[in-house]
């Protein structure tokens, strides 16, 4: 069971899945709504300590992103994929890669769910499929839980900023 606004990741020893659980205080449509706006998702995704550029941000049925993120000693991380469903305000099927490995192809299939819960909340549940265990648990390694909460924390701040309009 979800914790009241903690993030809940399992991911069992020898499996190539990440499954990620979080609820937040806000309405589903506009939970969705920050996971899809090019906007909205460069303010609330990754660690605190990282900028986000915004390159492409298609959310739509076949529709590419790639966004850039940089730390302050300018070094640069980026990232690609493509929405293969956006089905609003429930649905996001996408790709995700990391494009700062020696060898390209490390895709990931991304599911993400959100549910209207009572009281204008919404629990978004994520699975994540690796190409190989050895690919998630690079993913695990890399400090990912860190930056996910980081920016799950900036989600709900911003999400209460939008609710205060």
């Amino acid at each position: 069971m979800t914790t009241l606004n903690e993030t809940k990741l399992i991911a069992e020893p020898g499996s190539q899945m990440i499954f990620i659980e979080r609820e937040f205080d806000a309405p589903r449509e506009l939970v969705f709504e920050a996971f899809t706006d090019a906007d909205l998702f460069a303010q609330w995704s990754g660690p605190d300590r990282l900028t986000t550029e915004i390159i492409a941000f298609e959310a739509r049925d076949g529709g590419h992103w790639k966004y850039v993120s940089k730390d302050p000693d300018g070094h640069e991380f980026a990232f690609n994929g493509v929405f293969h469903e956006v089905t609003k305000p429930e649905r996001i099927i996408q790709t995700f890669e990391f494009l700062g490995l020696p060898e390209r192809g490390h895709v990931t299939l991304e599911t993400a769910l959100f549910v209207e819960l009572p009281g204008g909340r919404t629990l978004v549940k994520m699975e994540s499929v690796f190409r190989s265990v050895a690919d998630r648990d690079g993913m695990l390694q890399s400090g990912m839980e860190g930056g996910m909460n980081e920016g799950f924390a900036r989600l709900t701040e911003l999400l209460k900023k939008l609710q205060a309009k």
